[in-house]
């Protein structure tokens, strides 16, 4: 199903460490509004879309955003490389520490692991557009906030690239969101 290409969607070269950042940006991985609930809510989503075009963007937003998943896991785990246990606790990260040492694990900025009530999938094309939509708007709006909270450039980079793909989401749900208004019947 996947063409697999073993490299990054963006490159990813982070040279500083910042266990602080690492700390915030891990929720865009398995927080409320992440690449990892995107992606699967999308591939969950899929199978009641009504038609294939429906069932193709999904897919191919879905498998996507396993992509972008990929490049938070690996800037989290650059912003934590030979993180001793003494910059773990100094950054609030004890408890990841204790639990992970300094392995990746899905939580949002406040430690509270990755949950699958963050998303729904209802089996009504439109109502599951509408909320795809709003999550990407979830997620751009985090993806601000975080560049707000840093200045490397390492950093920046991708994240204004993975803000840029939450925009070019969204205007594709709100697409096939418009032709299943127009085109479908509606329910009572």
């Amino acid at each position: 199903m996947w063409k697999y290409e073993k490299r990054l969607q963006y490159p990813i070269s982070i040279k500083k460490k910042d266990l602080t950042f690492a700390k915030q940006l891990v929720t865009q991985y398995g927080g409320f509004g992440g690449e990892l609930g995107a992606a699967l809510r999308y591939l969950n989503q899929r199978y009641t879309m009504p038609d294939n075009k429906g069932k193709a963007l999904l897919t191919d937003i879905g498998t996507e955003e396993l992509g972008h998943v990929e490049m938070l896991s690996t800037m989290v785990y650059q912003l934590m490389k030979d993180a001793t246990p003494e910059e773990m606790k100094a950054a609030g990260l004890a408890s990841h520490y204790a639990e992970h040492k300094t392995a990746i694990y899905p939580t949002d900025a406040n430690g509270v692991p990755f949950t699958v009530t963050y998303f729904a999938t209802t089996g009504d094309a439109i109502a599951d557009l509408s909320e795809d939509m709003a999550a990407e708007q979830k997620a751009r709006a985090v993806y601000e906030s975080l560049i707000d909270l840093t200045d490397d450039p390492d950093v920046i980079g991708p994240l204004l690239w993975l803000r840029q793909r939450e925009i070019v989401h969204f205007n594709r749900f709100k697409e096939l969101y418009n032709y299943y208004n127009k085109n479908m019947k509606q329910p009572r």
